[in-house]
């Protein structure tokens, strides 16, 4: 069976696989949860989640909503909700932010029927076009929509993006209150440094700003990133170890160097995400480990709740734990 062969019939079965003797080479505070679709792994986390504590960054896809025509990449499979409850159950998160992903366009009928299977407990990221209209970016946020997402490095319906495209779109959605989650490589980052910093929302990057591997802080990035963070309007998404490393599992050792740094420069602007189902990848991380990272990159258990469950309350509008 090859990782993009789940049916529902084997989410089931993994479901009915938890409690697996605790015998292995991890141990923690939670049994050992059993398989989980497109993760790799199958025990517990030692770090243990605290109540409230958010995956700020996953994707769902649905067999009921095809991709884009644009796309050329994987086929769509059920990587949904059903599936990403097992993980949740694993590392002990309750909360999720959702995000539409390249596959889909601008089509974000996945990533909203996906936050209304889980219902208060999550928020959408979505990706829209310029003309879209007031009325239905207001419909957005009536289902839990609290910001777009534009993405400079995966090919999209319209084409490149610009940073023309960033700014007209950041001035659409700031009468909404939302955020623009960016996702960038660190070359284009440091190049659009300034328009980075002047746009009227504030500011989410993506996946530890993708620095090259085995650059990180010495990357002409690096600086750049630090002076948005210290303005005070720009949001880290301590994400995407495994896709910005040179050094490679587990421990992802240079990205876990520039991901502690970002998290001890701004500690209340840091959020985490597992960026589940992981797209892409040859070899699935082991998603228990990806969340047991944190406690290196955040020793502070205090940091860590405030990573976990005060950021993202603040930044996504969940109620205070």
């Amino acid at each position: 069976m090859t990782v993009f062969d789940w049916s529902r019939r084997d989410i089931v079965r993994a479901a009915g696989a938890c409690a697996l003797a605790a015998a292995g080479t991890r141990s923690g505070p939670a049994a050992a949860r059993g398989a989980v679709p497109f993760s790799s792994g199958t025990e517990a986390p030692r770090t243990a989640a605290p109540p409230g504590a958010c995956d700020a960054h996953i994707h769902i896809f649905s067999k009921r909503f095809p991709a884009s025509a644009h796309w050329r990449g994987e086929p769509v499979v059920d990587s949904d909700v059903a599936a990403y409850r097992l993980l949740q159950e694993r590392i002990g998160t309750s909360r999720v932010v959702v995000v539409t992903p390249s596959t889909y366009g601008v089509d974000n009928r996945a990533t909203l029927d996906g936050v209304a299977q889980f219902g208060s407990s999550a928020r959408a990221v979505v990706v829209v076009d310029e003309d879209i209209p007031d009325a239905e970016l207001g419909q957005m946020a009536a289902r839990g929509a609290v910001g777009i997402r534009v993405n400079f490095v995966t090919p999209q319906s319209w084409g490149v993006t610009t940073a023309e495209r960033l700014e007209t779109m950041a001035r659409k959605v700031a009468p909404l209150g939302w955020h623009v989650q960016v996702y960038m490589t660190g070359d284009q980052i440091a190049d659009l440094a300034d328009v980075l910093s002047r746009l009227p929302t504030p500011l989410v990057i993506d996946h530890l700003a993708r620095l090259p591997p085995g650059q990180g802080e010495s990357h002409r990035a690096y600086p750049a990133v630090r002076r948005l963070l210290d303005g005070g309007r720009t949001w880290m998404k301590l994400s995407g170890a495994y896709l910005n490393t040179a050094s490679g599992p587990p421990s992802y050792r240079d990205a876990g160097a520039v991901a502690a740094a970002f998290a001890k420069a701004a500690p209340e602007r840091m959020v985490w995400g597992s960026d589940w189902p992981h797209r892409g990848e040859k070899h699935l991380p082991d998603d228990a480990v990806l969340f047991d990272l944190l406690a290196e990159w955040a020793p502070d258990e205090a940091a860590r709740r405030r990573i976990l469950v005060d950021n993202p309350g603040r930044l996504y509008g969940f109620p205070t734990v």
